[in-house]
């Protein structure tokens, strides 16, 4: 079949990379991954990865999973994430990817929504027996046909991927690779909702584009990711930078700053991709003299209205970009200059490097009528955002080409600089994750008379969560039982307790 008009996909950069180099280092666990999952840390070169990838994805393939099925994928930053991801678009399969903090009320909300024929997870992660609650999301879901994880103790059902890998089949089918084809699925939520965000190939390629031309990644980078791989900042600043640029990834399952700090050392890392909070006290620390390997440094703000009044970057020898991420609309980029000040962002097309005037190869940045930031571009995906059609009229309305964040913003007459001044309203951040506050309200009332729900402000992560109820340990064994995530539960944690 004649491949050569289609557009690439994420498994042609590797079969790319894989075909130039194949003895190179491809993939390096984090050292703590023994403490995370209860498996020892691997290191795997491009034609290992590619022998594992294919492997898994004939387990996908001999599982009885259609083509263009989706799979949804529960895993922590080791490096099964990345073989998982890349043997199911072998497979021809598309990649539905979940917060590691989701329980079984958002997975199976999550499923629904997707219509997902598998579930891929670890039996723990960080204490937590991921496997049964992927089991018991799954009894739930009507669609799932298939579950399976990495690590052992699996219950009873679960298929296991290690076996998968220690005696692969040979089952394999043709696929096209057309990088306008659907590849990854993430969740966001707006003041409308909660809802399943697909993405092309192309899409997520153009996102690892934003994040690696403009803060010059180079060839062959050998690269610390840091930064949670479960939303589309997260795949861009993983998957995409690390195929991008064809060295070595080494993922980091947040956060152990003596293990990291150790890792960049011992790899020489000249690449470090990390929340931008984490970043920040690293160059506190002394970065220049802690960590000497780094060149380049991504910081990912979660909260882009704090960039602004951010701490200059103080490290000599490495470089700091600032990576600006709106949910999973987009995000767009910007490098600091000598003097450590975040850069200016204004208005219109935005790309790298910057000597080429007009480049549109990340996206244009526009502000609305209504004073919010809006993005439009090759890695901005519009549907899933498109405001519902007017009930008072009968009129289409012409279609919108931007994604509208919701982020207040205004222009700077003097510099003429987009100055971000709010978050959506409406919607509390904490960390990653994002809640309506009419859904915090409800939840709360579930709890009964005189039990409160609600999110603070908080410097570091946006928000903060915090509960008060008449039996604070009745709450949590009830939110348990609801099946909500860690930070609704904890939020009615008794003060007096050690945090």
């Amino acid at each position: 079949m004649n491949q050569s008009n289609a557009s690439p996909t994420l498994d042609a950069l590797f079969q790319r990379i894989l075909a130039r180099q194949p003895d190179e280092t491809a993939l390096v666990d984090p050292r703590n991954k023994q403490r995370v999952t209860g498996q020892p840390p691997q290191r795997l070169t491009y034609a290992e990865a590619d022998r594992a990838i294919s492997a898994l994805a004939a387990h996908f393939i001999d599982a009885g999973l259609p083509t263009h099925s989706v799979i949804a994928v529960q895993l922590p930053n080791t490096i099964e994430f990345m073989l998982t991801v890349l043997a199911a678009h072998r497979a021809g399969l598309v990649v539905a990817v979940f917060p590691l903090l989701w329980r079984q009320a958002e997975l199976v909300a999550a499923l629904n929504r997707t219509s997902a024929r598998a579930i891929v997870t670890s039996g723990r992660i960080d204490g937590v027996v991921h496997a049964d609650i992927a089991m018991n999301a799954a009894a739930e879901a009507f669609s799932i046909r298939h579950v399976c994880g990495f690590g052992g103790e699996l219950p009873e059902g679960m298929a296991s991927l290690d076996q998968a890998l220690a005696r692969p089949s040979t089952s394999a089918r043709a696929i096209i690779q057309d990088g306008r084809k659907a590849a990854i699925i993430t969740f966001d939520v707006t003041a409308e909702g909660f809802r399943a965000v697909p993405r092309t190939h192309l899409s997520l390629i153009a996102g690892g584009l934003a994040l690696s031309l403009e803060s010059d990644v180079p060839a062959s980078a050998t690269i610390m990711s840091a930064f949670a791989p479960s939303s589309f900042a997260g795949l861009a600043g993983s998957i995409g930078v690390w195929l991008l640029s064809g060295g070595a990834l080494v993922p980091h399952h947040p956060f152990e700053g003596d293990v990291l700090e150790a890792q960049i050392n011992e790899l020489a890392c000249d690449t470090l991709i990390a929340p931008a909070q984490l970043v920040l006290r690293l160059d506190e620390a002394g970065l220049s003299e802690r960590l000497p390997s780094l060149r380049n440094v991504i910081a990912m703000w979660r909260a882009p209205e704090q960039v602004g009044s951010s701490q200059n970057w103080t490290a000599s020898q490495a470089s700091l970009t600032d990576a600006y991420l709106f949910g999973e609309a987009g995000l767009f980029a910007a490098r600091r200059g000598d003097n450590g000040a975040p850069a200016l962002v204004k208005p219109g097309l935005h790309g790298a490097p910057r000597e080429m005037p007009g480049s549109s190869i990340s996206g244009e940045i526009l502000l609305t009528p209504k004073g919010t930031l809006a993005l439009r571009g090759p890695m901005v995906v519009i549907a899933p955002y498109a405001p519902p059609p007017p009930s008072d009229s009968m009129t289409a309305q012409a279609p919108r080409d931007y994604v509208d964040t919701e982020y207040a913003a205004r222009l700077d007459r003097s510099t003429g600089a987009i100055s971000i001044t709010s978050p959506p309203s409406g919607i509390m951040a904490v960390g990653g994750y994002r809640f309506l506050a009419a859904d915090l309200q409800e939840w709360g009332r579930r709890l009964g008379q005189g039990a409160l729900l609600t999110a603070l402000p908080d410097r570091l992560s946006g928000h903060r969560l915090a509960g008060r109820a008449q039996d604070n340990a009745r709450a949590r064994e009830a939110l348990l039982e609801l099946g909500l995530n860690p930070l609704m539960v904890e939020a009615f944690r008794d003060r007096g307790s050690a945090a």
